[in-house]
């Protein structure tokens, strides 16, 4: 009896494939450890800077033990042609996070993000792109442990919705996100590969991955704009902490070390905030027209000269006339250039003219007599009495405590009950003992940039744009005034006063006015029953904009559970039993509260013995339950849900339009199973038709 030779079974043959590309990335990052800079550097800087590049190459090149080093294999068809990607006739490429070659430089592994990648997410039974099998693995833990095949050259095959496919999009998840880059769908992989040269907004409905979509372009692109890039620098802007300490791995597991996170609130960090402005104040505060304001007063410091500036040179004394340095201020308002640009180019201007007056009496001055004119004390005085420097954070003090100061600038700009509404009620000594909001940082950003330009970037993802205010936006836009953005946001789950109404307009105040927008409506996270019970509150929250369409084959579990007994008691136990219920299963469980139910829940699950983890805390296999803040839940998912009274989650917004868009957020965060718990009664938007699945 013969004994079956391993080589002919090709889930063999393919784990030895991924054996010895685990042993080509050991090779290749022994290589970099093994690297001897002694002989080529010159001093000890370019020595500091070479090892911090061999640093970091050897991060990138680690090997993630639980992270496939390959999902996907692709064997082409035919030899190149004019439209081919080159070298790939015929040829076998397995798909993978980055690039692993073997000793004599054959690639093991290519890059996801390399144009012969490209057909893993693009091609079809209508349009194979020369691909005659695509293969899809699927893994447990590290080990390589199934294989699917699609046939795309064979028109008998059926196209039929890939299994592992399915299995990884709802693979139970424990920790912070994964990458998405092993199911990426063709709408989602255009997206991704769009150029750099131009900007885009995605508009996506919960589930349809549009923040995996934005870290992915960001990988993308730095792939390949390489160079451009590192020197002019990437940033991801999330909505909180939580939120950014969620997604963070995603990029490393991508091999990008380098793209810095941030909150809005992060960016304007110009003073600390200690306040909190009511919603109309903070509306009111982040109008776009407030940049107007500030604008006028900011240039009210410029004054009109009265006297002249008499230039002493030695025996000789030089006299530049008031009515001549009037058409210099001028002109330099006419221009219209920052506050801070223009100050430093006026004692040039003023030195110039004092060279004129030089030249015309026979003298030859060159640009070292023009510098030291510039420097001379009666110059520097008439700049500091004609354009005084201004500090921002004062600037916005004054604005905001003086009536009268407010009024002048604002007068045709804002209304007297909107200057009423944005002036503190008492005096402030200081810009330190002032009780700063969130609002007013941003102001003062404004400002900031008004003195000084700010530094642009090369590229900016802004994620959850929709909460953010007119200026908000602004100050996003200056981070990337010479470079690009990924805007990524849902209408519908805007939860602020100031919410985005069109993204035609959150476009107009970024800077981005010709941004391209695409519109993910294909679901792939949130279960059937779960999107559809979610979706009977878009009507009132965001007419018009398209439902999601869940892809999942697998409906989830979805379940809406009264409460047996009226009172808060029986309610928490009830809720604490269905975290008990849903910890049964594997992977992670959220339960969602409104604010002001937090703190009971906490000493329910407590009493309980159950151990919980606050939003932006790592689960563990250990500790899967998190109790999350309806205000914090934004942009977060869980393998389960349990959401505890809606009713209370939409009474704890200003208004109900904000309360069920908070609700809607918080309905769409589970990936397998939702319970909803509830004593009090259901909002009437989801009591109708209200079910068991």
């Amino acid at each position: 009896m013969s004994v079956p030779d391993p080589s002919d079974d090709p889930l063999s043959r393919e784990r030895a494939h991924l054996t010895h590309s685990r042993a080509a990335l050991r090779s290749m990052r022994e290589d970099v450890e093994s690297l001897d800079i002694r002989d080529v550097t010159a001093n000890w800087v370019n020595a500091e800077v070479l090892t911090r590049q061999i640093g970091d190459r050897v991060k990138a090149l680690a090997d993630l033990s639980h992270t496939p080093l390959f999902f996907g294999r692709l064997d082409y068809l035919h030899s190149p042609g004019a439209d081919q990607a080159e070298g790939a006739g015929g040829e076998r490429f397995y798909i993978g996070r980055r690039h692993v070659h073997d000793a004599d430089g054959d690639p093991m592994v290519i890059d996801w993000r390399a144009p012969v990648s490209q057909p893993f997410y693009r091609a079809s039974k209508k349009n194979p792109l020369d691909i005659a099998l695509r293969r899809r693995f699927g893994y447990t833990g590290g080990d390589l442990t199934a294989y699917e095949d699609e046939h795309l050259s064979d028109p008998a095959e059926a196209a039929a919705t890939s299994k592992l496919l399915q299995q990884e999009i709802e693979r139970p998840r424990v920790g912070p996100m994964r990458d998405i880059v092993a199911t990426i769908q063709p709408e989602q992989d255009e997206i991704v590969r769009s150029g750099l040269g131009g900007s885009v907004c995605v508009q996506g409905g919960p589930g349809t991955g549009k923040t995996a979509v934005g870290l992915h372009r960001v990988a993308y692109l730095l792939y390949a704009h390489r160079d451009r890039l590192a020197r002019t620098g990437t940033l991801v802007i999330g909505p909180n902490a939580s939120f950014l300490h969620y997604i963070e791995q995603v990029l490393p597991a991508l091999g990008e070390l380098e793209v810095k996170q941030a909150t809005v609130d992060d960016l304007v960090a110009h003073v600390e905030v200690r306040g909190r402005d009511e919603a109309a104040t903070a509306v009111v505060k982040g109008d776009a027209r407030m940049a107007e304001v500030l604008r006028r007063a900011v240039r009210s410091h410029v004054t009109m000269p009265v006297e002249p500036v008499v230039v002493v040179r030695g025996s000789r004394r030089w006299r530049v006339p008031a009515y001549e340095l009037e058409v210099i201020v001028r002109e330099l308002l006419d221009r219209d250039i920052r506050y801070g640009a223009a100050r430093e180019a006026l004692p040039q201007r003023i030195a110039h003219a004092v060279l004129v007056q030089m030249e015309r009496s026979g003298e030859a001055p060159d640009d070292r007599v023009q510098d030291a004119v510039a420097r001379n004390p009666a110059v520097k005085a008439a700049v500091k009495s004609l354009w005084p420097p201004v500090e921002p954070a004062k600037l916005v003090l004054r604005l905001l405590s003086d009536a009268d100061f407010l009024a002048t600038h604002a007068e045709g700009v804002l209304t007297e009950d909107e200057q009423k509404t944005i002036l503190w009620s008492r005096p402030v000594r200081s810009v330190k003992s002032a009780k700063w909001a969130a609002a007013d940082a941003v102001l003062i950003d404004e400002a900031t940039d008004l003195v000084q330009r700010t530094h642009s970037l090369g590229h900016v993802v802004l994620d959850e744009a929709q909460d953010l205010s007119p200026m908000q936006y602004r100050a996003v836009g200056r981070r990337c005034t010479t470079g690009s953005a990924t805007v990524l946001g849902d209408l519908a789950q805007g939860t602020t006063p100031w919410a985005t109404r069109s993204w035609e307009e959150a476009l107009t105040h970024l800077g981005k006015g010709d941004a391209v927008v695409e519109e993910l409506t294909a679901g792939f996270r949130v279960p059937t029953d779960v999107i559809t019970y979610a979706s009977r509150l878009l009507p009132h929250i965001a007419p018009g904009l398209t439902p999601v369409a869940s892809v999942r084959e697998n409906p989830g579990f979805f379940e809406v559970r009264p409460a047996t007994a009226d009172t808060s008691d029986a309610s928490d136990t009830e809720v604490v039993a269905a975290c008990e219920e849903l910890l049964r299963n594997e992977g992670s469980v959220g339960l969602i509260a409104a604010d002001a139910r937090v703190p009971l829940l906490a000493e329910a699950l407590a009493a309980a013995g159950l151990p919980y983890l606050g939003p932006g805390e790592e689960t563990t296999l250990t500790t899967r339950l998190t109790l999350v803040p309806a205000s914090l839940a934004k942009g977060l998912e869980y393998d389960y849900v349990v959401l505890d009274e809606p009713r209370a989650v939409v009474d704890g917004e200003p208004d109900e339009r904000t309360g069920l868009r908070r609700l809607y957020v918080s309905l769409t965060r589970a990936v397998s199973g939702l319970i909803v718990t509830h004593a009090a009664p259901l909002p009437p938007q989801l009591a109708e038709g209200t079910g068991t699945s």
